[in-house]
């Protein structure tokens, strides 16, 4: 039996501002459905099989509470630049045995670190 993360829920204060964010980085929008007070959006970073969530109405936890999620690129390198031209705060390429990473937050303060893994 296949265990699949699918979609991680990120709670955020402004929907609209966070979809822009998430999009204006890459991410892909998958859907925007809003019916009466509840709203989903669903938007997936390009090539992943896991998607995030925003929304209203539904149970996400505090906005910017999220810490600790990876993305899993090719080239850190690549990444801090494309952030960085899209004009997101995030820090230089830190280089570790284990990878190198940049980190960055979204508008509501929820953490990110994006790591390239290690040639083996």
């Amino acid at each position: 039996m296949d265990w699949k993360i699918e979609l991680i829920a990120i709670p955020v204060t402004d929907v609209d501002r966070a979809k822009d964010f998430y999009t204006k980085i890459g991410f892909n929008l998958d859907q925007d459905n809003a019916q009466g007070d509840l709203r989903f959006v669903q938007l997936t970073p390009p090539g992943s099989a896991c998607s995030i969530c925003i929304g209203k109405g539904m149970p996400q936890g505090e906005p910017g509470s999220v810490r600790g999620v990876h993305i899993v690129v090719a080239s850190a390198d690549d990444a801090y630049k494309k952030l960085l031209d899209a004009g997101v705060d995030v820090n230089p390429v830190e280089e570790l045995s284990w990878g190198k990473f940049v980190y960055f937050a979204d508008p509501d303060g929820n953490e990110w670190a994006v790591q390239e893994l290690p040639i083996k």
